[in-house]
């Protein structure tokens, strides 16, 4: 049986039409990006970071998924967006998302967010994903994750 946060990122899932992807919680933390890839046993390139970041300008929430050892580069994904970022508070992440940082999905968001897509992500047969907690994780396909979160595949650094 899934936690309650676990099982609202399954239900999401199952909701998009995705019902086949399934949500494990780990018996060690998934918190962060290395942590996840031991716990799965694949490479951090494969884990997707789920990070908010907040328009500066207009207050939107941001969703960027990004391959593991990959940063953003705020100035340039604000350039291509045509606002400036700021880092998100761990208080609003919760609001918008309805997650805790480190336990944030691609999807079952509070409120809709705008998903960008680092291009590296592309390159694996398989990724994971963080699932509503910090040790809970779903394994899919780039395209996959594409196509669940309606994202648009944007370089992030």
């Amino acid at each position: 049986m899934l936690s309650p946060s676990a099982q609202k990122v399954q239900d999401a899932l199952h909701e998009r039409g995705f019902g086949e992807l399934r949500v494990v919680e780990m018996p060690a933390s998934t918190r962060t990006a290395q942590e996840a890839a031991d716990a799965v046993g694949c490479s951090v390139g494969q884990i997707v970071k789920s990070l908010i970041f907040r328009g500066a300008a207009s207050g939107k929430p941001y969703l960027l998924l990004v391959s593991g050892p990959n940063r953003v580069d705020e100035a340039k994904v604000g350039e291509r967006l045509g606002e400036g970022l700021e880092r998100a508070k761990p208080d609003w992440v919760r609001e918008v998302t309805g997650f805790a940082i480190g336990g944030v999905p691609p999807v079952g968001h509070a409120t809709p967010l705008e998903a960008l897509i680092d291009p590296d992500l592309l390159q694996y047969e398989q990724v994971w994903a963080a699932a509503g907690t910090p040790n809970a994780v779903f394994a899919l396909t780039p395209q996959q994750l594409v196509a669940l979160t309606g994202g648009r595949v944007m370089a992030v650094n």
